[in-house]
């Protein structure tokens, strides 16, 4: 595996794709509903569309699995996990809080990835071993080392109303503990926050895979400490995820893990 081609590739693809929701930007959208609140636009494809391309033409063996055309099988060993468009619903809005994520895995190791908000042109990337970047300059995660003195930020799951009582107890509880609580949009674009330091925790819950693969490594490469509610391994097939700057993620775990 030639990780320098990998990165080349994956970046070179969220250029692409970037420049595709930058096009849209801002016009009136064909939305088209996925489920009650989960949306898809033109942009969502044409942006997925142009990552396989590209991946597909320097890779042709590499397994793809994106958010709207599902699995493109290819070897067991190099997969790419792509979210075109994370944050559709702000995307449709004209509210500029979204990003599109590319990420590599070996042998079922996220060694990659990539986050691009193209309104911003900031490009966050991770690779694993040689830490992460903003725009091509280093990040490290936040100093902050107690919960009363931290920022942090959530999402809502698009289920939302399965998971009412659980949801808003965790979030009551964060919010009484912590110096306040924002809900921006886009787990991709929270993870790389924490990892940058802008924020000290993340949390959310019945995220798919691509939501979070590109970010966790970027994530995990700036110092982050990322896990399930309840402290327990975390992976981008499980449904719960907590990214903190690692001296607060205990205080997490304890609001997070309902009796």
């Amino acid at each position: 595996m030639d990780l320098g081609r990998i990165t080349d590739v994956g970046v070179a693809a969220a250029a692409r794709a970037g420049e595709i929701l930058r096009n849209y930007w801002g016009r009136t959208h064909t939305v088209e509903k996925k489920g009650a609140i989960d949306l898809v636009t033109e942009a969502d494809v044409a942006s997925e569309n142009a990552i396989i391309q590209l991946i597909r033409a320097m890779f042709p063996d590499h397994t793809i699995l994106a958010e709207e055309s599902g699995v493109t099988p290819g070897t067991d060993t190099h997969e790419w996990i792509i979210d075109p468009l994370d944050g559709t619903t702000n995307y449709a809005h004209h509210l500029p809080e979204f990003s599109l994520s590319i990420a590599f895995a070996f042998e079922g190791d996220i060694v990659f990835g990539a986050v691009l908000n193209p309104v911003t042109g900031e490009l966050f990337c991770g690779t694993r071993g040689q830490g992460a970047t903003l725009n091509g300059r280093s990040i490290r995660v936040s100093s902050t080392k107690t919960l009363g003195e931290s920022l942090l930020v959530t999402g809502f799951p698009y289920n939302l109303q399965s998971l009412i009582r659980p949801l808003i107890s965790r979030f009551e509880r964060c919010l009484m503990a912590a110096q306040g609580v924002r809900r921006l949009g886009s787990a991709a674009l929270d993870l790389c926050y924490v990892a940058c330091g802008r924020f000290d925790g993340f949390w959310e819950q019945n995220l798919a895979p691509w939501d979070t693969a590109a970010g966790m490594v970027i994530a995990q490469e700036a110092g982050a400490t990322i896990s399930d509610f309840s402290n327990g391994p975390y992976s981008i097939e499980k449904k719960e995820i907590l990214a903190t700057n690692g001296f607060i993620h205990q205080e997490m775990t304890a609001l997070l893990t309902l009796s």
